[in-house]
C-alpha cells in the first residue's frame, strides 16, 4: 500500500508560515534544495491545499523556466509532470497535470491507494495534512526545520489534544543549520 507522507518546513518554534504570512526564511539553500530534489523522485502524487498549489505553479510558468538554473530545470522537470490533487472551496479549475478534488482527503487518498501507482502520496499544508491526520491516514512526517523562530503565524501542526506515537527513522543536517527529521506513525 501506498504511504502518505506530509513533507514541510518549518521553524525551529514550529510554525510555517510567521504571522505576517511570510516564510522567505525557508528559501532553500543548494544542499536543501539537492535534497528536496531527490526527495520528490519519490512521489507518485503530491495533495495540495489551495495556497501550496498556488505557491507552486512558479515552478510551471514558462516565462520563470528560461531563468531556471541547471537545479530548478531539474526540479521543475520533476514536478510539473507529477500527478496533483488540489483541495479548494475557491477555485473553479487548475492547471498542468493537476484536478481538483472530488471529495475529502480520506476520500481522495482511500481512492489513491486503491488505484496502481507507484511512489508516496504526499501532504503538503496544514490546513490539509491536519484534516488527514484526524483521520489517522498520515504514515510518515518529513520535516526540514530551519534555524530561526518567527513567534507566532501557521503551526505545522494544530493544537488539538492528540496524541499520536512516533518512530525515529532519519535525522541529518542539511544545508545552512537546517536539519531534516523523519519520523513514521506507530501502528
Amino acid at each position: 500500500m501506498r504511504s502518505v507522507t506530509y513533507s514541510m518546513s518549518c521553524s525551529l518554534d514550529g510554525y510555517i508560515v510567521g504571522p505576517d504570512g511570510g516564510f522567505n526564511w525557508t528559501a532553500p539553500d543548494k544542499e536543501v534544495f539537492r535534497f528536496w530534489i531527490d526527495e520528490i523522485r519519490q512521489v507518485g502524487v503530491h495533495l495540495l491545499g489551495r495556497r501550496l498549489y498556488e505557491t507552486m505553479l512558479y515552478w510551471e510558468s514558462p516565462e520563470q523556466e528560461a531563468s531556471f538554473d541547471e537545479a530548478e530545470q531539474e526540479w521543475a522537470a520533476l514536478w510539473n509532470p507529477l500527478p496533483k490533487v488540489v483541495f479548494s472551496t475557491t477555485l473553479s479549475e487548475v492547471q498542468g497535470h493537476a484536478r481538483l478534488a472530488s471529495g475529502s482527503v480520506a476520500e481522495e487518498i482511500e481512492r489513491l491507494r486503491a488505484e496502481p501507482g507507484k511512489g508516496d502520496i504526499a501532504i503538503g499544508g496544514a490546513t490539509l495534512a491536519a484534516a488527514a491526520a484526524a483521520a489517522g491516514l498520515i504514515d510518515e512526517y518529513q520535516v526540514m526545520v530551519y534555524p530561526v523562530l518567527v513567534g507566532g503565524g501557521t503551526p505545522l501542526f494544530p493544537r488539538e489534544e492528540r496524541r499520536v506515537d512516533l518512530e525515529l527513522v532519519e535525522t541529518r543536517a542539511v544545508g545552512s543549520g537546517v536539519v531534516y527529521l523523519r519520523h513514521r506513525v506507530k501502528r
